[in-house]
């Protein structure tokens, strides 16, 4: 440690004080170190300047030990509130693939039992209401078969069509 150099100066206080002799006196003296210093041992040297009755200067050493400047908590930092901001993520987190989790093993398993049906009993699921009753009437009769119906091109019923085909 190089006592020759200062990395801070803290101002000097100018006291006044008469003190006799045999007496002894307390002087009051806060100071703030930068925080750049926290964490960190320094030496600290506290030196007393005095005169006695006939004007004589001294210089005294009154603390010279090694010390640490330690940073207060003083509550919240940055680094404290991205931790609970993380550890209640991880929490939601953790809820929602539980939630999932017992969803699925909540789930009813479908039963091996047949199936019913629901809805109509026509097996080919045609409406054939929309047909005209001719055609209908072949279709039972079977002469024509809904798979099998006859194909015409359009020339074909074109020409059906002009020979009087409304009948």
């Amino acid at each position: 440690m190089d006592y020759s150099f200062f990395i801070q100066n803290f101002s000097m206080i100018h006291c006044d004080r008469t003190v006799k002799p045999k007496e002894q006196t307390t002087i009051a003296y806060s100071f703030i170190p930068s925080e750049s210093f926290a964490s960190r041992p320094f030496g600290l040297t506290v030196n007393l300047n005095y005169r006695d009755a006939e004007g004589n200067a001294y210089l005294e050493a009154v603390f010279n030990e090694t010390v640490n400047i330690i940073e207060l908590d003083d509550g919240l930092d940055g680094e404290t509130i991205f931790l609970y901001v993380f550890m209640a993520a991880c929490a939601v987190l953790l809820a929602v693939v539980g939630q999932q989790l017992l969803a699925t093993y909540g789930r009813k398993r479908p039963s091996k039992s047949k199936p019913v049906e629901i809805g109509t009993s026509n097996p080919n699921d045609v409406d054939y209401d929309w047909l005209p009753e001719q055609t209908l009437n072949e279709i039972n009769k079977g002469k024509i078969t809904p798979k099998t119906t006859p194909r015409q091109s359009p020339r074909q019923r074109l020409a059906k069509r002009n020979k009087g085909g409304d009948e």
